[in-house]
């Protein structure tokens, strides 16, 4: 049964980590290079992470200059920015991309906090989710009803703790995103 209230409680954790993730790519308005983390620039013929091909830096509070490893990649760099979609547009100098993060307003503001709220949401399906698989697992074990109880109750507190963390970081995120 402990194995399979870890497997549980590991599941949980996973699905945070994931909600974390997906946090990042909402920009509050500041410059962070993890908004390029989904880039892939096609370098000679193969998708690679924007990440292994240049350096990306934040000389300003609300810019990213991307400095590729090797000059003639700018162009496909600037078009892997434009496929990912990452609402930035690059301005390329011949030697460095730069890219300005754009002032959000107050409505981009509320629809970028209807998103992490939905994402909050997603992840909260998940731990309902693994909740209900450690259970059915629990009830098929040839235990004492007593223990079966025991068990259930056991991924419930995790559920209820992880549900408290998934609260937390929502609120952190939502006062990131408000903060002018």
């Amino acid at each position: 049964m402990d194995d399979i209230i870890l497997e549980t409680e590991e599941k949980m954790l996973n699905s945070i980590e994931t909600m974390e993730a997906r946090f990042v790519n909402v920009r509050a308005g500041r410059a962070n290079p993890a908004i390029l983390d989904g880039v892939m620039v096609t370098y000679y013929g193969t998708p690679t992470p924007l990440k292994q091909l240049a350096t990306i830096s934040i000389p300003e509070a609300r810019q990213l200059c991307i400095k590729p490893f090797d000059r003639t990649t700018l162009g496909d760099i600037e078009k892997g920015i434009y496929e990912a979609n990452v609402g930035l547009t690059p301005n390329n100098n011949g030697e460095t991309i730069i890219l300005n993060i754009p002032v959000l307003t107050e409505q981009t503001r509320k629809d970028f906090v209807k998103q992490v709220k939905v994402m909050a949401e997603d992840c909260k399906v998940a731990l309902r989710n693994a909740r209900q698989d450690g259970n059915n697992k629990i009830k098929k074990l040839e235990i004492s009803e007593d223990d079966i109880k025991n068990g259930i109750d056991e991924i419930q507190e995790l559920i209820n703790k992880y549900n408290k963390v998934i609260e937390d970081k929502l609120k952190v995120k939502e006062q990131e995103l408000m903060t002018v």
